[in-house]
């Protein structure tokens, strides 16, 4: 804006200098011409460069009391520039209530700051939200509660069906990219952030009275790593679980092993990792919603066929030999993506979406927004119709309930 009025001044001296030179030629001429009225005539010349100088000067305060137009985001990969159809306030935080919070669990260090919203008529501060399914949403790397819900546009869906939603935020101080440590199971790493989660899910549950039964889990890419663990070792909090774009587990064990598993999938038999894992747990089954680009170049495709075998494998309908009998498989396309079902007793329990075209971003959502792609269907509609089905009945077997985090 400064450059833009410097320039503008500038010109403006230019053309006052031009004017003056102009006015003081013409009349020294009439002077010389006729001597007796020189002195009105450089009167005169004086006049019309003040009034120039003036309305250079109008000019300049005008442009410096306008609002500058904000620049126009660049562009990624060559694609046009998008505006947001639905705008950032209406994006993330729709019509509701949204409270900024932080849990500290108990024997933690640090606190886990969270975004909740309710949608209207359910306010957070009273005990109206009782009976209420909630949705925690875990983040990608480089995200925040704020780029998250903007991105994915999940509160509009809350305002729609009446459910609440809790954005965990990763702590820039235990990842300068905010990345979640799903590879990592150890405490106070992967191990602790899992339970962090699980704590928070008790204190709302408890505060605001949300529906126990209906507390559904999705993340993207680290995020989906993190519900990933959650979902093996915490079920009894979770009646199902929504992965996009994430990585399968059971393998990686430090940064470098979970970039490879990233970009090239699982080395060893998902089914057996799962097994592992387990140690010889009983594990009440996770129904579970895999979303995966075709086009992924920061998580390999294959993460999400992989993810499919040990979600299978934990719902009881697959072991090493593959899908058993009496499980029903069927497939659907859709504009630029397929839809396969596994399903047992006439309802879904594992459902893989592959958007054929869609790269590391969440499908569907708003793309001015880093990580997510109006490519492919609306992922997080998918969810919640997926999610809307499921209920957690309450197990009498307390590890079924409790986090249960090996060493790693």
């Amino acid at each position: 804006m400064t450059k833009d009025l410097t320039k503008l001044w500038a010109g403006g001296m230019r053309r006052l200098l031009a004017i003056q030179k102009r006015a003081a030629h013409e009349a020294l001429h009439e002077a010389s011409r006729r001597a007796p009225d020189a002195q009105a005539m450089w009167r005169t010349a004086q006049t019309a460069a003040a009034q120039a100088a003036a309305a250079v000067a109008a000019s300049a305060a005008s442009a410096a009391q306008e609002p500058q137009a904000r620049p126009a985001p660049a562009a990624r990969s060559g694609a046009p520039v998008r505006e947001s159809r639905v705008g950032p306030r209406a994006a993330a935080w729709a019509a509701g209530e949204w409270l900024r919070a932080e849990h500290l669990p108990q024997g933690a260090s640090r606190p886990l700051a969270y975004g909740l919203y309710v949608p209207p008529g359910r306010p957070v501060s009273g005990q109206i939200t009782e009976d209420m399914p909630l949705v925690v949403m875990l983040h990608g790397c480089k995200q925040t509660m704020d780029s998250f819900a903007e991105g994915t546009r999940m509160n509009l869906l809350a305002d729609k069906h009446g459910f609440a939603v809790v954005y965990p935020e990763q702590s820039m101080q235990a990842h300068p990219h905010q990345c979640w440590h799903w590879y990592d199971a150890r405490q106070p790493a992967g191990g602790g952030e899992a339970a962090a989660i699980v704590s928070l899910v008790d204190t709302l549950v408890a505060e605001h009275g949300f529906d126990r039964s209906r507390v559904y889990l999705a993340g993207l890419s680290a995020g989906a790593g993190l519900a990933a663990l959650l979902a093996v070792n915490a079920p009894g909090r979770f009646a199902a679980v929504a992965l996009h774009s994430g990585p399968a587990f059971g393998e990686a064990q430090s940064g470098v092993a979970a970039l490879d598993v990233m970009r090239r999938g699982l080395h060893h038999d998902p089914v057996a990792l799962v097994e592992r894992e387990l140690a010889g747990r009983t594990h009440p089954g996770m129904p579970a919603l895999i979303v995966q680009g075709g086009a992924d170049a920061v998580v390999a495709p294959v993460n999400a066929e992989q993810l499919t075998t040990q979600f299978l494998r934990l719902n009881g309908l697959a072991d090493a030999q593959g899908v058993r009998q009496g499980v029903v498989s069927h497939e659907q396309d859709g504009d630029g993506y397929t839809i396969q079902d596994y399903g047992r007793d006439g309802r879904s329990v594992v459902r893989l979406c592959r958007v054929s075209a869609l790269d590391h971003a969440w499908s569907g959502g708003d793309d001015t927004v880093q990580f997510h792609s109006a490519t492919g269907p609306d992922a997080s509609a998918m969810i919640w119709d997926f999610f809307e089905g499921q209920r957690r009945e309450a197990i009498d077997d307390d590890s079924g309930g409790e986090l249960a985090v090996g060493a790693g």
